[in-house]
């Protein structure tokens, strides 16, 4: 992966990390953990929406991929903690 791709999939992450944390409120992890469960949620969403052949390819895609991902993983952080 080049320097441009993985500062790519930062700028994915942090701002699907940023909407799962407005959309799951309480569960910010700061800039971060925003963009580690942006990033985990990234490859959470397109595994899944690989699954299905939903969303496009486009950066738009990614991010709502990405944004869906992460806030499926702040829930299960949100199931764990409250175990």
């Amino acid at each position: 992966m080049s320097l441009s791709g993985l500062l790519i999939w930062l700028l994915i992450g942090g701002i699907a990390g940023w909407l799962a944390g407005v959309i799951v409120k309480g569960y910010g992890f700061g800039l971060i953990g925003n963009i580690v469960v942006g990033i985990v949620g990234a490859f959470v969403g397109g595994w899944l929406f690989g699954q299905f052949g939903i969303l496009g390819n486009g950066i738009l895609g990614a991010i709502l991929g990405a944004t869906i991902g992460a806030v499926i993983v702040l829930f299960l952080i949100r199931l764990v903690r409250s175990v």
